[in-house]
Formats: structure tokens, sequence, C-alpha cells
């Protein structure tokens, strides 16, 4: 075993005093010693019950025959953090995770390993670590929350009290709805209840086989929940009897599995984010081309909020990700010979699954669109790519043209947006907000929320070299690459610049002449904003493009 590097033998005297000092038995240091990250806190809404989940972890691990050791790891909550520069820290603490994972990991080598996540940069931080150390993995994750309540009995998530902030004045929004908004729009625990980025990362989790069927959508508050986690526990001793370890089950077919799945549940533009960089850290290669040629062959048979008004109960409701996989694969859109953290082939997983509410999960006939919720768009703005959630489009944005407001921060146009000073036509270009110019690359839910707040989400786009939260609806396009601190286009735009933007054709234009275009280059001194010492600088000095996954160089 590979624990046996720290307990075995008359070497190893020293460190199994110090195993007896935590309480252990000769039997349980004899045993498999597992490894049960587990990133309990108490300041994120999907995160405080996670002590639960790693109680029952822990529990399957004994059952089965190992001793289990619970470590911890950060989380940042993106909805605590939207909005100031705190979600500086968000995206840059996925790369702290994974290498802290890692620390701990090789410092003591357990010999598998059960990863308990449930928010954004978790689960993908958390993906990356499992793939770099190989080692017998599995995943459960805290489970969605349960959608709130106003009190005239309409559903809400996050994303309405984002929103309601934007509507502040409008006739009819008093301080009672205000109130009603902020009372219900998160009742409990869970990763927020609509397809945003928590719980498309948890759906991507299942789908690539390293979580058990149900993890990505059976809510937290159920008793499911914990059983799933009690076979968590019991699982993974079974994967390391196998040797089944993650590079075994995530493959070039299974990035090709997820990226049909993304597109046909409409998921968050961070896995165009998260899925190249867990690629990545398999020595895989997820590629842009590639991800449009999907989209463009994947219907979109799932909308959940903020796209529609379903939650991620009401897809675990009408079958989850297993009915979903099973209309995919119905269509020759996905492979089901793949080994999972089941011992099984997705094939074999999914053999008994069947659509219950063909409302919530429709068929390839009945799908919401023939192409998929995620574009990839091109352009002089963007020649290394931009990402579109296509599917949380209002129809009559998909193709725009207008004049540009332009914004070096997200601060600068919350301001203006708030003020009236956007107006029905206009292209809102937010840049040096990108992994090096933010740094940090901030989630754009505060403007993207407030355009639909003002009413503005069917006349108004918004452009930017950062990242929208999963939340975000309207024609948002981000991850603009090159971005602007690395001397990319959108970092030549000025106020008044026309910008034509064709979803349906993959493109992102700015109407301005080549010859203007490389006048302009010539006076441009991208802005390096001001960054205190510490991990903010170096990760700065480290990060790559949005494109290749905002991965460490």
């Amino acid at each position: 075993m590979r624990s046996d590097a720290m307990k075995t033998g008359p070497t190893k005297i020293p460190h199994r005093s110090l195993f007896k000092a935590l309480g252990l038995t000769d039997e349980e240091i004899r045993r498999p010693m597992i490894g049960v990250v587990c990133a309990k806190n108490d300041i994120i809404p999907g995160h405080i019950h996670l002590d639960k989940i790693a109680e029952a972890v822990q529990a399957g691990i004994r059952m089965a025959g190992g001793t289990p050791f619970v470590f911890p790891a950060i989380g940042v909550c993106d909805g605590i953090a939207m909005g100031h520069s705190g979600m500086k820290y968000s995206l840059i603490s996925r790369e702290h995770i994974a290498d802290s994972v890692e620390i701990m990991a090789m410092a003591h080598p357990f010999d598998a390993l059960v990863f308990i996540p449930n928010c954004d940069k978790i689960v993908p931080g958390m993906l990356m670590a499992a793939l770099r150390l190989n080692v017998p993995s599995i995943f459960v994750s805290g489970g969605p929350m349960m959608p709130g309540r106003t009190v005239d009995g309409n559903k809400i998530t996050l994303s309405n009290a984002f929103e309601v902030v934007g509507a502040i004045g409008k006739e009819g929004i008093t301080q009672e709805v205000l109130d009603d908004v902020e009372n219900n729009a998160c009742p409990g625990c869970g990763s927020c209840a609509g397809m945003f980025t928590a719980n498309s990362m948890n759906c991507m989790t299942e789908v690539i086989g390293l979580g058990l069927p149900g993890n990505g959508t059976i809510p937290a508050i159920s008793a499911a929940r914990i059983r799933l986690a009690k076979e968590a526990g019991m699982k993974i001793m079974e994967l390391l009897e196998k040797k089944i370890c993650p590079r075994d089950i995530v493959t070039e077919k299974t990035l090709r599995n997820a990226l049909h799945a993304d597109m046909a549940l409409g998921c968050s533009t961070n896995t165009i984010l998260h899925l190249p960089a867990i690629a990545h850290a398999a020595g895989l290669q997820v590629d842009f081309e590639e991800i449009n040629k999907i989209s463009k062959e994947t219907p979109h048979l799932v909308k959940l909020s903020p796209a529609g008004v379903d939650c991620l109960v009401d897809l675990n409701e009408a079958g989850g990700i297993s009915a979903v996989m099973k209309e995919l694969a119905k269509n020759d859109l996905f492979d089901t010979n793949a080994i999972t953290c089941t011992g099984k082939t997705v094939g074999e997983n999914i053999a008994n699954a069947r659509i219950l509410d063909a409302n919530v999960i429709r068929s390839k006939e009945t799908a919401y669109s023939p192409d998929g919720g995620l574009a990839i768009l091109w352009g002089n703005i963007a020649p290394d790519g931009a990402v579109v959630k296509k599917g949380a489009v209002l129809p009559e944005m998909l193709v725009h043209e207008g004049p540009a407001k332009v914004f070096n921060s997200e601060e600068e146009s919350i301001e203006a947006i708030l003020n009236d000073k956007v107006v029905a036509g206009d292209v809102v270009v937010i840049r040096y907000e990108g992994p090096k110019g933010g740094p940090g690359m901030r989630e754009m839910l505060a403007p993207t929320a407030s355009l639909a707040g003002k009413g503005l989400d069917n006349s108004v786009a918004l452009i930017t070299d950062g990242r929208f939260s999963g939340a975000s609806k309207g024609a948002s396009i981000g991850h603009v690459s090159p971005e602007a601190a690395a001397g990319g286009v959108i970092g030549l735009i000025q106020d008044g610049d026309i910008i034509s933007i064709d979803m349906l054709n993959n493109k992102l234009e700015l109407q301005v002449d080549d010859t203007e275009i490389e006048k302009r280059k010539a006076d441009f001194k991208p802005i390096l904003k001001e960054v205190p010492e510490g991990y903010l600088r170096r990760y700065r000095d480290m990060v790559t493009s949005a494109n290749t996954g905002a991965v460490f160089k």
C-alpha cells in the first residue's frame, strides 16, 4: 500500500507512535489509510453542512475496512465575494486548493482519497488535484440548495436577489418586495439552487465518472445525500482494490462526454474555464474548435435557472443526470463504454435511467434548440475566443450591433448602469478584469443582474475579458482572449465604436478598419493595476490566458 511508506517496518516506530497519539489502534494502522478532503466552513452556505457529509463518508470507509483521515480545503463563496475586491481571490483559490491537496496527499501518502467539495472553485480545484495525484479517488458533493419561494409562491434563487438590486427605484419595487427576495432567495444549506457554476461542476463530476450517480442533483437536505456519502466511502475501498485511478476514468472520450452534457444542460460559462484546466491536469487538452463542433451537434435539453424557472431539485426529480446521459447516448452523442467510479461503465450505470418529467428533460425532438447552451465566439476582438451562455440569451439578442460603452473595471460599469448611463442598444465593454488584468478574473454577476433589473437584458450586450457567474443571463460574453492586460484588442476599443455580435455564426467583431486598429496598437500601453504583495501578485505573474483555462505556467 502507498501508506506503507509512513507506517510499515521497524524504522516506522516513530511514525506509528504518532498515529497512536491520534488514538488509533494497531488494526486501524494496518488498514488502508484514506484521506478525506473536506471543504467544510462556516461562511459558505454550500459548505456549512459538509461535516455531516464527511461523517457519512468516514462511516462508509470504516464499514468497508479502511481508516479515514479528514483534512480541510479552503473555499470562497462567490456570492459573498461578488461585487468587491474579494472576487479577485475566487478563481485564484482554485490553484491554491489543488496545490494544498497535493501537499497533504504527498506529505502523508494516503492509499486513496475521497473529495468533499460543493461550490464554484472548490470542485475544479479538487478535480485538478485528483488528476495530478492519480491515486484512487471519488467525489461526493454537498448537493444543491432548494429554491426559495416568495410570499406569492414564485420560485426564486440567488440570481433573483442580484437582479432585484437593479430594479430598486422602479415602480412596484417596494421595501417589502426587497425584503421578501432577501429573506427567501436562499432558504438553507447547499450550492445555490440553479444551474450556476457550483452545480454545473458537480454535474460535470458525475458525467466524467468521478462522482456516483446522483452526485450532481440530489438535494443537500435529502437523506439520500447522506446515503450517497456512505456509498462513496465504501466505493473508494473497491476502487483501491481494483486499482482504478482518476486518469483511468478521465480520458479524451469522457471529456467529450462532459462537453456534450455541458451543452445539453446549458451549464455555466465557467465550465469552459475549468474543463480545460482539469484536462491539463490529466495531460489532455480541450480545444475551443472542438467545443463549438460539439455544441453544434448537441441539442439543448434542459433549461434551469437562470435561463429558466426549474432548479436542480426539479432535474433530480425528472431523472437526474443519468436520464440526460441516456437521452444523449440514444442519439449517439455519448460514449457509454467509459469506466466510472462505480467500477462499472457509463452504460451499466444508466441502464435503468429514464426521463420522468419531459417538461424538465426534453428529448432531442422537443429540445429548446438543436444546438447547445454554450458557444465560442471569434473575431478581431477575440482572436483566441470568447464564451457565451447562448441558452440564457433572449432570441432578439443572438444578433446585435451597437456602440461601445467602455469601462476599465467592474465598479465603473455598475455605477454607470445603476445611474442610467447605459441605454438600450449599447454594448457594455468591461476590460482589465482578466486573469492578469484583474488580477483574478472576477465574475460579473452584478453588472449582468443590474442590466436585467433595469429591463435592459433584451437590448444591451456586455463583453468582458473577465468572466460571469453561472447565475448571469443575457447577452453576456466573457473570457475575451487575449485580455486587455496582455495587449488584446479589447484594450483598444473606444466609446462609440460599433461592435457586432452574431452568436448564430460565432462572430464577435469590432467594426473599425485594420489600419485604425494598427494605429491604436502602436500607441497602446496596457494598464497594470496596483497589486499588493502576496498571492495575488504571484498569481498575476504565473497565470495564463482564459482560453487555456487560466492555469499556471
